[in-house]
């Protein structure tokens, strides 16, 4: 509920915004630096009017080249230190956030996946791209704006006050007017804005989804679909964006007409006093300097306000997702995974609470063994892998190597005795050579490379391309067929020679030519490993030491083959209709 009401209000919590910060470990002596020589540049900006004064009043005397000099000077002398201010205010933002990047990067590559499964790649894109953005224009560029706004109202203000009483008395009176019949406007405007950073997200989500399918698009013929789909959040970021823009046309034109209606008030009360000897000529002149100097902090006082409510929303949300819960790296005992059994016991598990996916799991895989899981599609199968990679973590009981719980291992060092093979074997954009040592210490020779490339059955497709180990595979991998990538995520295995290899239905979607290459690969690598795998081919299936029949997340039966032809129904009408 509290969520909510942020939401809603747009509040900004200068306490969250400033931990954010200094989770950077700025460079705070830039913004210092920026902020005094803004300041700098901004007091002679406030002092040019006097000058002007004196100027103006003795015109009667000729026109005064000394004084003229000095405001030229003046002019000169604060633009270029406005714009050292600038570029040390531009470091300063750019220096934070960069390292803000490298804090969201590093913490999303490290979340557990249970994130991933709840999240949309697009939003998490929005929190590392747009919402840091908007941090860094308050940090270098609003914030400091405001600051230096403030003191030029407030210098302003205090010249005008040396100069005329009587006319600063209105200027009182009706700027923090201004101010007060702008808030209902600005308030809104505040509201809106928030509002376009979370439609903004979820835009960037749908466009991530959809275009990283792109494939699956076109073969279904949803074009049509997706463009209808895409409009309407398009029409939806459009409404909130026609908002924004209405609140800002109102506040813009209202305030101008308000500091228009002020001058002309002014500037007719100063004439007349100077028609009546009460204030010289020289004095008005200045005094409308100093109004005009008056109405730029006024604009971006109101402007920051925008800022901060979308610093606010950004600041909320990638403070959501740094407490999130990161996988832990940090157990210090190594694996002894060489000849030890893996053992599952008594595992439950289940992604939601009330929903389980598995119940009271007990498997055995004895060392340099092959393990079969089968049974009917969603029973359970690849999630017992998923729990083996530590992906997640079991409701109840517990998976052992040996006699070591394996979430007492460290986590880094399990997985690499982990090797694994799905039926779409993911592949990085990039080269060969990168997909194949890909997480993988040291450095790995060509001769290295190509043996694995053969032990897979992929060294001649790899030597008739351009480039061989250097030919770019495109993005997931697209200039590769389906046997191909099959072949080299199992030269990855070989390279990596896991303890433990876990196979996905490897050979699931390939043609019969393709599968039986990558058959044999699969045959050579599961030499000398503790194998499991869940596999749709009768043949490795027969040819396993220990098969496992899981039934609605439950084990039915295991043995052999043969053992489960004689004693289990469900196994028996599974082959028959598996592989009649």
């Amino acid at each position: 509920m509290k969520k909510q009401d942020n939401q809603k209000t747009g509040k900004f919590k200068i306490r969250s915004f400033a931990g954010l910060i200094r989770q950077t470990k700025p460079q705070y002596w830039q913004l210092l630096v920026g902020l005094t020589l803004g300041l700098i540049a901004t007091l002679g900006q406030l002092v040019v009017p006097k000058f002007a004064q004196l100027l103006v009043n003795e015109f009667s005397k000729g026109l005064n080249g000394t004084l003229l000099a000095i405001i030229i000077a003046l002019f000169i002398l604060s633009a270029v230190i406005s714009a050292i201010s600038g570029t040390f205010l531009g470091a300063f933002g750019e220096q934070v956030v960069a390292k803000l990047r490298q804090i969201l990067w590093e913490k999303l590559i490290n979340l557990k996946i249970t994130y991933f499964d709840n999240v949309k790649v697009g939003q998490m894109t929005s929190r590392l791209v747009n919402d840091s953005d908007q941090i860094k224009d308050l940090l270098s560029n609003f914030f400091p704006n405001a600051v230096t706004a403030i003191f030029q109202l407030v210098g302003a203000f205090f010249f005008m006050l040396v100069m005329d009483w009587r006319m600063t008395l209105i200027m009182f009176i009706v700027v923090p007017g201004v101010f007060i019949m702008m808030r209902p406007i600005m308030r809104q405007t505040m509201k809106v804005g928030h509002a376009r950073q979370e439609t903004l997200a979820d835009f960037n989500g749908q466009v991530d989804d959809t275009l990283s399918e792109i494939r699956l698009v076109k073969a279904s013929n949803a074009e049509q679909y997706e463009v209808t789909t895409g409009h309407q959040s398009i029409n939806h970021l459009y409404q909130i964006g026609l908002k924004e823009a209405i609140y800002n046309s109102i506040a813009g034109p209202l305030m101008g007409t308000t500091m228009m209606a002020l001058m002309v008030g002014l500037l007719a009360y100063g004439a007349h006093r100077v028609a009546t000897g009460t204030m010289t000529m020289g004095t008005l002149f200045a005094f409308l300097m100093y109004l005009f100097q008056v109405i730029s902090p006024v604009s971006i006082l109101g402007q920051f306000s925008v800022r901060v409510a979308k610093a606010s929303g950004a600041t909320e949300h990638i403070q959501e997702l740094l407490a999130e819960t990161e996988e832990d790296f940090s157990q210090p005992t190594i694996p002894v995974v060489a000849n030890q059994p893996l053992n599952l016991e008594h595992v439950d598990f289940s992604y939601q609470t009330g929903q389980p996916i598995l119940t009271d799991i007990n498997i055995t895989a004895k060392p340099n063994t092959t393990v079969a899981f089968v049974g009917p599609s969603g029973s359970g199968k690849s999630t017992i892998l998923n729990l083996i990679e530590r992906y997640y973590q079991p409701t109840a009981g517990a998976i052992k190597i040996g006699t070591q719980d394996i979430h007492d291992l460290n986590l880094k060092s399990w997985r690499q005795q982990l090797g694994f093979v799905s039926q779409d074997s993911a592949i990085m954009a990039g080269t060969i050579r990168h997909n194949l040592t890909y997480g993988l210490a040291g450095d790995y020779s060509d001769d290295e490379i190509w043996h694995v490339l053969k032990l897979a059955y992929a060294d001649e497709f790899v030597r008739q391309m351009d480039q061989q180990l250097d030919t770019q595979v495109g993005e997931r991998g697209v200039k590769v067929s389906g046997g191909q990538r099959q072949r080299l995520a199992i030269a990855r295995a070989f390279l990596r020679n896991p303890q433990i290899l876990m196979l996905d239905e490897a050979t699931a979607s390939l043609d019969s030519e393709s599968e039986a290459m990558v058959q044999k690969a699969l045959n050579q690598l599961m030499a000398g490993r503790t194998t499991l795998i869940i596999a749709h081919r009768l043949s490795t299936i027969v040819d396993a030491n220990e098969i496992y029949f899981i039934d609605d997340g439950q084990v039915s039966g295991h043995g052999t083959h043969q053992e489960l032809m004689q004693s289990l129904p469900k196994y028996q009408e599974y082959v028959k209709i598996q592989f009649k």
